[in-house]
């Protein structure tokens, strides 16, 4: 296999990169031909992992039934949510969309299974988390894949943890690591909806390099 990406495959990469968004309301219904979801779901199972552990696995969702429970226990936790939140702040809170789950014709809970590789994990002796981490970088892999198929995908973390093990029938040992919605859409934004809605801007990365140490912001040409 040759290793060397063109210019046209670097440039596709960043474009996925770039053009990412976290879906909620532009999902259509038609569903996700088999072959795709295998497509991306092998592009997650192909995520580094510290330890070679492979510690995930992907539960598809698509029962109505399912997703309208999922979706019940959503509504109750975001009305908590909203109650953390002061005055406009939680005005605005109140009209944003933050979920797709019954819209998404596919819904996926990514795990991870912390007994997987054992007791004694390569990597993972003295920073414990790295299971949970390698299961995200699975879920960054499929968004990625799922964005380059044309593939929506919105992360929905406003769930009770312990509602969601128990509907979809979750080991009390497997550990959720995202409930994510799934689907065609009608268009991406331009820009995160978020952004778009005044919730929060991107930050100048400047503002989040360091130099060696911590706090030092000199670069290359000081």
């Amino acid at each position: 296999m040759d290793d060397a990406f063109t210019g046209a495959e670097r440039d596709a990469l960043y474009k996925a990169i770039f053009s990412r968004r976290d879906v909620r309301g532009q999902f259509l219904p038609d569903p996700i031909p088999e072959e795709v979801l295998r497509r991306i779901l092998l592009a997650a199972h192909h995520a580094p992992s510290v330890g070679f552990m492979q510690p995930w696995n992907f539960l598809v969702i698509t029962d109505p039934a399912v997703k309208a429970r999922i979706h019940a226990d959503f509504a109750t936790a975001n009305e908590e949510a909203a109650n953390q939140f002061d005055g406009e702040r939680r005005a605005l809170y109140s009209r944003l969309k933050l979920e797709g789950i019954q819209e998404a014709p596919v819904n996926l809970l990514v795990t991870c299974d912390r007994e997987r590789a054992g007791p004694v994990v390569l990597g993972r002796t003295h920073m414990p988390t790295m299971d949970l981490y390698s299961c995200v970088c699975a879920v960054q892999n499929l968004w990625l894949a799922a964005r380059a198929e044309g593939l929506g995908v919105g992360w929905v973390s406003i769930l009770h943890e312990s509602a969601l093990k128990a509907i979809l029938g979750v080991p009390e040992r497997i550990v959720p690591i995202a409930y994510l919605c799934v689907g065609r859409v009608s268009h991406f934004e331009a820009t995160p909806e978020l952004a778009i809605k005044g919730w929060r801007q991107r930050l100048d990365l400047d503002d989040l390099i360091f130099r060696d140490r911590w706090d030092n912001r000199d670069s290359p040409s000081d």
